[in-house]
């Protein structure tokens, strides 16, 4: 049999291979192409968060220290320092505060020390320098310096990150130096001369400002208060140069060795407290994972919070709108002029104190650590009773009060605590639409905690003179509990969003109160106070809680949510506020749609609607959703 060879054409063969190629061509641009379609579904469908940022306005004015020069600083033919004045409130030239240094970020300016001076000058002129108690606890004005840096690029230059931290460091030493100028300083010369700088820092400025403390030229104890917007402290936003990443692991390493010291003598950084803010979502140059510094410090000297959980603020913010949102700035000013004192030669109270302040003003309140005045025992009155004037609740029962004032006459609810017990477990919860005020006699609701005024061990009345109700038999010492509410926004049928726009009308926030009963157990009593008032207005609901009303952990796995989904009935005796715990849920790969369905589409007799609060515990992330609830009829509810 004769063999027969079959010779394969070159032609065939190259026809073949660009076949082949042609399919795997066609095949990544189909898969390139799918890519794009999801990508612009996401941008265009996707719900955006909206942003909640209020402008801000200010009269700005700048004083250049041109005699910090070449005798100073290396870098100051490179590098310059100025002084911000208020145009209209600050003295032009002389020092009357307390020393404030406003670090700028990556390719920033010192402009942007602007939003937050002015506000500060604003709040300390029209407000706390006409308070006597601020003054006399050592709030002075706060004197702003800030850097320019030429806009340099300390994201991607490890070296340009030294040299700024080098000569912030000799700007500190000189900036504490003028307030021993009797020419330059306008303060009372009794008072003892500053020997640390508040830091102020953005973006990679507030990386810089944790640089300077393990520099070779830092001024021992010069910085004891480090606040940070935006800032990436746990990695660098990019890692083009080995000696940024070389930096972020020398510093962050020091940071945690020095902590973890046994005993404060050794820790370098003992008096140190840092505060890191994130902008949230809405912040696409820094992620806000960055920003956490959780892995760096310990809970006794810092925190990361998200501006959405921030009292009053509820909204996340943009790389930039940080530095001017309205409503954060006015956050910030008044934590800072919460934690100085002047009659410190650190201008500035103790570590405790000031972590005790920056937990108070930075965030929700709801934590179960969050920090309670109602064990003082100081500021108690005597509250005066008779039986047309106050009435007993039920135990047990829900307090729900509307159109408060509408009596005509002070009523007082006396909600009885339970005892040791039965009280195991139980939680007291309150919300109003009525800001609570410690003083205020033109309020019209108080809450108090009261005790029998004869029983032994009670508190001793400051003000006997002071009674809400006319003489009676019976008698309560009381304390005023407002310093423990916690601001929530409002949620009614006409609020959409926590926060409102400039323009739009003011939204006043709901007051909330919340105590374990084991806070409460020194204690007979809860009053509420309802006041009489021309123009009622206004509702009060309280209540006591069984655990097991209040918390429910839902035991169901990932994978059931995304195939089947999760539905959970709350029946009409619900708890008012309800803790639900899905430990599933942990993953910030997946997105969830909720919804909240109410079976009772009667709307006209509702105080409130629903609101969802959403939230991490350290970092302390917080994100408020409210008037979630849709109405379905009721032959359609289960």
């Amino acid at each position: 049999m004769a063999n027969t060879k079959t010779d394969v054409s070159p032609a065939l063969s190259s026809r073949r291979h660009s076949g082949s190629c042609s399919i795997l061509v066609l095949f990544i641009s189909g898969i390139g192409m799918l890519l794009l379609v999801l990508i612009l579904r996401s941008l265009l469908g996707d719900p955006v968060e909206a942003k909640g940022c209020r402008m801000s306005y200010m009269r700005p004015s700048y004083v250049h220290y041109s005699e910090f020069d070449t005798e100073h600083t290396r870098f100051a033919s490179k590098y310059k320092l100025f002084l911000y004045r208020e145009q209209g409130i600050d003295d032009e030239h002389k020092l009357h505060g307390i020393p404030v240094l406003f670090i700028p970020g990556n390719a920033g300016s010192y402009k942007q020390v602007r939003p937050i001076a002015a506000e500060t000058a604003t709040y300390y002129h029209d407000t706390l320098r006409h308070d006597g108690r601020s003054i006399d606890s050592g709030t002075r004005n706060l004197d702003f310096f800030t850097v320019d840096f030429n806009e340099d690029i300390t994201a991607f230059h490890g070296q340009t990150l030294l040299d700024q931290a080098e000569y912030l460091n000799e700007a500190i030493r000189y900036i504490l130096s003028l307030y021993s100028d009797p020419e330059r300083v306008g303060r009372d010369p009794q008072l003892p001369d500053p020997t640390s700088v508040i830091i102020l820092g953005h973006s990679m400025g507030g990386v810089v400002a944790r640089t300077m403390l393990i520099q070779p030229n830092y001024q021992a104890n010069s910085i004891n208060t480090i606040i940070t917007m935006s800032a990436p402290h746990s990695r660098p936003p990019v890692t083009f140069d080995g000696q940024i990443v070389q930096i972020y692991d020398e510093v962050n390493k020091y940071w945690r060795r020095a902590y973890a010291q046994k005993w404060a003598s050794d820790n370098p950084l003992w008096h140190v407290t840092l505060i890191s803010i994130a902008g949230g979502t809405l912040d696409t140059v820094v992620p806000s994972d960055y920003a956490s510094v959780e892995s760096i410090i310990p809970e006794t000297h810092g925190f990361t919070v998200f501006t959405t959980g921030i009292p009053t603020v509820w909204t996340s913010m943009d790389h930039q709108a940080i530095l001017w949102c309205d409503q954060f700035r006015k956050v910030v000013a008044k934590s800072l002029y919460d934690i100085v004192n002047v009659y410190r030669a650190s201008q500035t109270k103790s570590r405790a104190d000031r972590m005790r302040l920056f937990r108070r003003r930075f965030l929700p309140g709801l934590e179960d650590t969050s920090e309670k005045n109602i064990a003082l025992r100081d500021g108690a009155s005597v509250l005066n009773l008779d039986h047309k004037s106050s009435r007993t609740v039920p135990a047990g029962d829900r307090v729900v009060l509307n159109r408060l004032g509408s009596q005509g006459h002070t009523m007082v609810h006396l909600i009885p605590i339970p005892t040791a017990d039965v009280s195991i477990g139980k939680r007291f919860s309150l919300l109003t639409d009525v800001l609570l005020l410690d003083s205020d006699e033109s309020n019209p609701l108080d809450i108090l905690v009261c005790v029998l005024f004869d029983q032994p061990g009670s508190m001793t009345a400051r003000d006997s003179n002071h009674m809400y109700v006319a003489s009676s038999p019976s008698r309560l010492a009381c304390k005023n509990v407002a310093s423990d509410a916690i601001l929530l926004p409002a949620s009614t049928r006409q609020t959409r969003e926590p926060f409102f726009l400039e323009g739009e009308n003011a939204i006043h926030p709901f007051s909330y109160l919340q105590y374990e009963v084991d806070d409460l157990l020194e204690y007979n009593f809860i009053a509420v106070v309802e006041k009489a008032s021309s123009r009622p207005s206004g509702f009060v609901i309280a209540e006591f809680s069984d655990q097991e009303a209040i918390q429910k952990t839902i035991p169901v796995s990932l994978i059931q949510i995304v195939v089947f989904g999760l539905s959970i009935s709350l029946g009409p005796d619900r708890a008012m506020a309800i803790d639900l715990r899905l430990p599933a849920l942990t993953s910030s790969l997946f997105a969830f749609d909720v919804k909240l369905l109410n079976s009772e589409c009667e709307t006209r007799r509702q105080l409130f609607t629903a609101m969802v609060r959403q939230h991490l515990n350290r970092p302390y992330e917080s994100k408020y959703f409210v008037n979630v609830t849709d109405c379905i009829p009721r032959e359609y509810a289960r």
